[in-house]
């Protein structure tokens, strides 16, 4: 039998990728809804985002915005807990809420054919949330016990330590969102309805809908429902502004958990939003190059040669103004000094400059694995809801990727340097008795040492 040599066809490099653009409109009542046709995703992802300032929340009350939205689906004017929630179980709908320093988001996801009730569903919960007593009290419980967890979490106390260190002790961002014991033991049911009666209504709001919408005529859905929501007595959100760095140079907070196996580690410097003047595109590539992966520079040394990780990452972190930079991760104990000083060196030493083949492989991730990132319904609804958020354009993405694309040596180099400036803040969890003079060696600056 004669064979034909078949020559290797050539790949040819993926064309460029732009992120959808929505149908937009607006209800009635003010809403900005955004649809976007996802052809194939049958369940439907809502998002509505309400612009909502932490600074708002009463000083010896922080953390209500976070309890309001854990209490949305807690039952309405005319359904009880348990009623609402049988409602959204027969409508297939899941229901959501959280609140970031940028305002209050409530995600829903449904079936395409049952979004008229969903909608619906959603407008109760948010025009006319009941706020039992009984569900409030067992929310608030509930945080307490999140919060004696969050102290036995190694990570979880290195990030409370690092927004306490980091910001300076007047900024809201150097609490915890959701608030801390002495505010959540203070707050009651009125506190809620308050906060909500103020601070939750549909001025400045946006809806994204996300879904195979063929046949849907969804500002009329929307308008039926969502559109028919009122709050008369809704404020203004205090506009969104960076928080104010602590400041004080290098410094070092070491939490004492007496016994530790394992060390948790975190560096960071304040750092840019996603609308920082010069452009967001260099900072999702330096996250990749620095720490965004087992092939980055931390990994490639603490990990791959040393053995001292299973996997330290840094990133990039925007808040809706302001952000930082972090690298976190957990160390074996008998590691902690040496991994601490490699850390700083290799966070230091990035700032004379990235190769050609890691500026490279580097832009190439970020950008050929967008479209795989924007696949689903869900996160197109979260994307377009963060944008909306954040005062964005809807085109942010594709034109973030175009500039990734453009990228070269000396633009990487100079928007690291301008933010990993060297005046780290550390944070270490781990046995302060072994680690202190080790840590003091290192000459990070001072090493103050906090309980657990």
């Amino acid at each position: 039998m004669s064979t034909t040599a078949v020559s290797r066809p050539e790949v040819a490099p993926p064309e460029p990728w732009a992120f959808p653009l929505p149908d937009e409109s607006v209800t009635q009542n003010g809403i900005r809804l955004l649809s976007y046709a996802v052809p194939g995703q049958y369940v439907v992802s809502l998002r509505l985002v309400v612009p909502l300032s932490l600074t708002d929340e009463p000083a010896d009350r922080e953390g209500v915005a976070a309890m309001t939205a854990r209490l949305l689906d807690e039952g309405t004017t005319r359904h009880s807990s348990e009623e609402f929630a049988e409602l959204m179980e027969r409508t297939g709908m899941a229901l959501g809420a959280s609140v970031t320093d940028g305002g209050l988001s409530v995600d829903v996801d449904v079936p395409q054919r049952l979004l008229p009730e969903a909608l619906d569903l959603l407008r109760q919960a948010l025009s006319e949330p009941a706020f039992p007593e009984a569900e409030v009290r067992r929310i608030l419980r509930s945080r307490l016990a999140e919060i004696e967890q969050e102290r036995a979490s190694a990570p979880h106390r290195a990030a409370r330590e690092l927004g306490a260190t980091l910001w300076a002790p007047t900024e809201r961002a150097s609490r915890p969102a959701a608030g801390r014991p002495e505010t959540i033991s203070a707050m009651g049911r009125d506190d809620v309805v308050d906060f909500h009666r103020r601070h939750v209504g549909p001025r400045g709001a946006t809806l994204v809908v996300a879904g195979d919408l063929d046949g849907v005529d969804v500002p009329v859905l929307v308008e039926a429902t969502l559109g028919q929501w009122t709050n008369p007595d809704h404020e203004v959100a205090t506009s969104p502004r960076a928080p104010r760095p602590a400041g004080g140079g290098r410094r070092v907070v070491l939490v004492d958990r007496p016994g530790s196996v394992q060390s948790e580690l975190t560096v960071a410097v304040p750092g840019p939003d996603r609308s920082v003047a010069t452009g967001w595109a260099p900072y999702p590539v330096l996250s990749f190059v620095v720490g965004g992966s087992p092939s980055a520079r931390v990994d490639a040394v603490l990990r791959e040669d040393k053995g001292y990780t299973y996997g330290i990452r840094s990133a990039f972190r925007p808040r809706a103004r302001g952000g930082s930079f972090v690298t976190s991760g957990s160390v074996r104990a008998d590691s902690t000094i040496d991994a601490l000083r490699l850390l700083v060196e290799i966070l230091d030493r990035a700032r004379e400059g990235f190769s050609e083949s890691e500026i490279r492989g580097g832009v190439d991730y970020v950008v050929q694995t967008a479209p795989g990132r924007y696949a689903t319904a869900d996160a197109v609804a979260d994307e377009a809801s963060a944008l909306a958020l954040e005062g964005l354009p809807l085109d942010f993405q594709t034109t973030t990727l175009a500039a990734m694309r453009e990228l070269d040596a000396e633009r990487l180099r100079t928007a690291y340097a301008e933010v990993a400036t060297g005046e780290w803040v550390v944070v270490v969890v781990g046995d302060a008795a072994t680690l202190r003079e080790g840590i003091e060696g290192l000459g990070l600056g001072p090493v103050t040492v906090v309980p657990n």
